[in-house]
């Protein structure tokens, strides 16, 4: 069964921008200092032969889906030979469908085989979750040249109007989802999206919180540097503080500090990220234990606790409902796909946080199956900046997450997005704790990009 609406990929182009963090990010055991977004530009074919293109981006950030003791180097190159591998994959996908068809089918039957064959150049499988970053640009491009096919806003798309595979089909009609026969992602959506949301702020393992903390290298770019500034200009009330995982003393000490300066200055919500650094669950309740015992206020701020444990459910079965009864804990790393999604509800976890780099398509699944075990939703950031921001708040504007979006790239590389932030200002800069959607408008994602004065260069790959 076919729509009339329905499109097919044709060609494919190719940018890789670099960015360069105005602070150190740490990531798990790694800091990140630079970063390389891939930029998509997909052209679709409609049925009646016509062309249309769209536009995606994500930050390949490969301390993030590849922790490893191969040289950074070495996993960089290898990511980056995978996404100017999918230029052609993509483009010779001539599969007709809908985007949410079309990157399912991709994604089986295409991806793995890519990350395979782009291996050459380190002695380690490229993991599943990187090669999802590396997807996601094309992936996200996809829905944009779709909303751009049929002229309308991507998340008015996601129906049976222009879909052929209910949520059911889509997750391979397995006996977990029978409830989803014959319901579409715009039954899951939140109606009506947001317009505004809370931004949460991230503090970094490296981010200094007070004077004392200052070691004298910190930029003078006019941006905020300890936290208190950016907590004042920037009117925040969610912090999500990054943690170790592996020395206990310096978790609570971290959690202490951000929880008094919370207090000080009225920030309503924390949480905790520990970057899948942690191997037992004894651990994460050593941790809460002090915060309650010796801060109570503080415990009571902490909203949800994300990824403690490593990403791979597979190889890492831990039962973690002890935590989860005592606060929200997050799926992100783990979150890759929707089956892993389905292990974690299984070990305890109640929550999911969303992420656009592991694929719109994927995202939206996610969703949809977290919704069907009752999981609550966030939708977290991977840093991102220019066009990568605009998908990345509209998915946490329709998921009715607990409380807003995390969006940090103001922070890390601000000066990168400039020439969106000039269309967009709402959305690259938080304002009485918020971002502001309502200058996204038109056909797919909303980019605007015919305002957007960004200059792209030739090409680092193109098909044809």
């Amino acid at each position: 069964m076919s729509r009339p609406t329905d499109i097919r990929p044709v060609e494919a182009k190719l940018w890789l921008l670099p960015v360069t963090t105005r602070v150190p990010l740490k990531f798990g055991t790694e800091t990140l200092t630079s970063v390389l977004c891939a930029r998509v530009c997909l052209t679709v074919e409609r049925r009646d032969g016509s062309r249309v293109s769209g536009w995606g981006e994500t930050p390949l950030s490969v301390q993030w889906v590849w922790p490893s003791s191969i040289p950074y180097q070495a996993r960089l190159d290898a990511l980056v030979g995978l996404t100017k591998r999918l230029v052609g994959e993509w483009a010779n996908f001539r599969e007709w469908g809908h985007p949410m068809e079309i990157g399912r089918r991709f994604m089986k039957s295409r991806l793995s085989k890519a990350a395979r064959a782009a291996r050459d150049c380190v002695h380690e499988r490229i993991p599943h979750l990187a090669a999802l970053v590396c997807c996601s640009a094309f992936d996200i491009a996809l829905h944009d040249a779709f909303g751009h096919a049929v002229g309308l806003p991507t998340y008015d798309t996601y129906s049976s109007e222009f879909m052929t595979s209910d949520l059911y089909m889509l997750l391979d009609r397995d006996w977990l989802v029978q409830e989803l026969d014959g319901v579409y992602p715009d039954a899951i959506f939140a109606d009506p999206p947001d317009i505004t949301m809370p931004a949460w702020h991230l503090v970094g393992g490296k981010d200094p919180l007070t004077p004392d903390d200052l070691v004298g290298d910190e930029p003078d770019d006019g941006y905020p540097v300890l936290l208190r500034d950016w907590i004042e200009r920037d009117g925040l009330y969610c912090l999500k503080v990054k943690l170790r995982g592996d020395d206990v003393d310096w978790d609570y000490d971290r959690i202490r500090r951000v929880g008094q300066i919370a207090n000080e200055m009225s920030v309503l919500h924390l949480c905790t990220d520990f970057n899948c650094t942690v191997r037992d669950p004894a651990y994460v309740h050593e941790v809460l234990d002090r915060v309650e015992r010796n801060d109570p206020t503080t415990y009571e701020r902490l909203l949800y606790v994300e990824q403690p444990f490593p990403y791979d459910l597979e190889k890492n079965a831990i039962n973690v409902a002890s935590i989860a009864e005592r606060k929200l804990l997050f799926m992100d790393e783990s979150a890759h796909d929707w089956r892993m999604v389905g292990m974690g509800f299984a070990l305890g976890w109640n929550g999911v946080a969303l992420k656009t780099c592991k694929t719109q398509t994927g995202a939206i699944l996610s969703l949809c199956i977290a919704r069907r075990f009752g999981m609550e939703i966030m939708v977290q950031d991977l840093t991102n900046p220019m066009l990568a921001q605009i998908p990345h708040v509209q998915l946490a504007a329709h998921a009715g997450t607990i409380m807003g979006v995390e969006t940090n790239a103001m922070q890390f590389y601000p000066d990168a997005s400039l020439p969106e932030a000039a269309v967009h200002p709402g959305l690259y800069r938080r304002t009485n704790g918020k971002v502001d959607l309502r200058s996204i408008s038109g056909p797919g994602f909303g980019y605007r990009l015919d305002e957007i004065e960004r200059k792209l260069y030739e090409p680092a790959a193109q098909s044809g």
